[in-house]
C-alpha cells in the first residue's frame, strides 16, 4: 500500500503521525510519502520539503510567499501523479491541500483522467456547521471522503456528496495529569487552599494583545471576592515575552508556565478550579481534565462584523456543541467585558456541577474509552482504498 499524506501545521503533523501508526498496525507493507513534520518523519515519512513552509496564516503573511506556495502546490501534485499512490490523505490546511487535490483530480496522463482513480481523503472536516456552509460543496469537487473529529459532522459532509467517518477527536488520546500530579503542582508553586484560576488568553500575538487587559481586569474583580486566589498561565509557543510584558501589571500576578514544560501545563489544567479561556479547541483540553471554564473572546471589528453575520450556531464552544448543552458561559465580541465575565467565573466556581456533567458527555461522544482516533482513521482510510479498488 502506498499512501501520500500532506500536513501543513503541527496539529496536522500529530494527526498524520497517529494515522500512520494506525495504518502500520493494520497493513503489513505500507509506504508513506508526502509532506509532514517531525512526528510524521519519525514514523518513516521523508518530507518533500519542510512542513514549516506551509505553517503560515493571514493575508499579510501569505502574500509575500504567494508564488513560492503556488510552486509548492504544483510540485506536490506532480509528486502524487508520479507516485501513483493508493490514496491521498490531506490533513487540515485546506488552502494548500485542496488546491493540490484539484490538480490531481484534473490530471490527464496518456489521454486518461488519471486523478479519478486516486481516492482523496481529507482529515478534519471544515466547520460548515458554524459558518460558510458552501465550503463543503466546493470541497466535494476534489475530495471523496472526509475523516471528521466531531460526531455531528458526517451528515454535513454526506449532504455535500462526500463519504464521511467520525473517527474521534485526538484530545481523547492525549495524556491527562493525575490528581496526585495536580496536588504536587499546587505544592510546588505554594498554592494554598484558595481558588486556582487557569488563564488562557490565546496562542497568537493578536489574541493575547486583545484579551490580556480584559482578562487581567476580570481576575482583579474575582480577587475582590476571593482575595486568596492564585492564577496560573501556561504560555503558548512564541508569545512568551509578550505575555510577560502584558501580565506584569495584572492585579493578580500569574504563575507563568513556559511552553516547553508540557507536564507542568497538564498538571496546571488538572489542578485548576476554573479556567478563563479564549475560544477554541482548548475547551476540549479543559474538558479532558474536568476543569470548569468560562470562554471569552474578541477579534478586530471587521472580523467580528463579518463572522457575526455568517455564524450558523448560537454557541462556538465545542463542549456546548458536542454535549448539546449550553452550560459553558461564553462572552464574545461586544460581550467580552470584565463586568460580565467576572460574575460568570464566580458562579462557575460556586457550582461547577452542570459543567462536569457536560464535560463527561463531551469526552464520551468524542470517543473516549474506545479505539484510538488514529486507529479509527486508519481503518476508514483502508476502507476507502478497498472500495476504490473494487470500483
Amino acid at each position: 500500500m502506498k499512501v501520500f499524506l500532506i500536513a501543513g501545521e503541527p496539529s496536522g503533523d500529530r494527526l498524520g503521525a497517529a494515522l500512520m501508526a494506525g495504518l502500520t498496525t493494520l497493513v503489513d507493507e505500507v509506504q508513506f510519502q508526502g509532506i509532514g513534520g517531525t512526528e510524521m518523519q519519525a514514523l518513516g515519512l521523508r518530507s518533500q520539503f519542510p512542513m514549516s513552509e506551509l505553517s503560515i496564516m493571514g493575508i499579510a503573511e501569505v502574500a509575500p510567499k504567494y508564488f513560492h506556495l503556488k510552486r509548492r502546490i504544483r510540485e506536490t501534485a506532480a509528486a502524487i501523479i508520479a507516485t501513483k499512490p493508493d490514496v491521498v490523505v490531506t490533513i487540515d490546511s485546506p488552502d494548500f491541500c485542496l488546491r493540490v487535490a484539484r490538480i490531481v483530480k484534473e490530471a490527464e496522463v496518456e489521454g486518461l483522467t488519471f486523478g479519478r482513480d486516486i481516492p482523496t481523503v481529507h482529515y478534519v472536516a471544515p466547520s460548515v456547521w458554524a459558518w460558510r456552509p458552501k465550503r463543503a460543496e466546493k470541497m466535494a469537487q476534489w475530495i471523496d471522503h472526509v475523516l471528521a473529529l466531531l460526531p455531528f459532522e458526517p451528515p454535513y459532509m454526506e449532504a455535500a456528496g462526500m463519504g464521511c467517518d467520525f473517527v474521534g477527536h485526538p484530545v481523547v488520546a492525549e495524556p491527562v495529569a493525575t490528581n496526585a500530579e495536580a496536588q504536587a503542582f499546587r505544592d510546588q508553586h505554594q498554592i494554598g487552599a484558595g481558588p486556582l484560576v487557569l488563564a488562557l488568553p490565546g496562542s497568537r500575538k493578536g489574541e493575547v494583545t486583545r484579551l490580556s487587559d480584559r482578562f487581567g481586569e476580570t481576575l482583579g474583580r474575582v480577587a475582590r471576592v476571593h482575595p486568596d486566589i492564585s492564577v496560573v498561565l501556561p504560555v503558548a509557543q512564541g508569545v512568551d515575552p509578550l505575555v510577560r510584558e502584558l501580565t506584569a501589571n495584572w492585579p493578580v500576578r500569574p504563575i507563568l508556565i513556559p511552553a516547553d514544560l508540557a507536564d507542568q501545563k497538564r498538571a496546571a489544567f488538572r489542578a485548576a478550579d476554573v479556567a478563563l479561556a479564549a475560544s477554541g479547541t482548548v475547551s476540549l483540553e479543559l474538558a479532558a481534565s474536568s476543569t470548569p471554564m468560562v470562554i471569552a473572546y474578541d477579534m478586530n471589528w471587521l472580523s467580528r462584523l463579518l463572522i457575526g453575520r455568517l455564524l450558523q450556531v448560537d454557541t462556538v464552544t465545542l463542549v456546548n456543541l458536542v454535549s448539546d448543552t449550553r452550560t459553558v458561559p461564553e462572552f464574545l465580541g461586544s460581550d467580552c467585558r470584565p463586568d460580565l465575565i467576572a460574575p460568570a467565573l464566580l458562579d462557575t466556581l460556586a457550582d461547577p456541577s452542570a459543567q462536569h456533567s457536560a464535560m463527561q458527555i463531551t469526552m464520551e461522544r468524542l470517543g473516549k474509552g474506545g479505539d484510538a482516533p488514529g486507529l479509527r482513521a486508519a481503518r476508514a482510510v483502508q476502507d476507502v482504498i478497498t472500495r476504490a479498488r473494487a470500483s
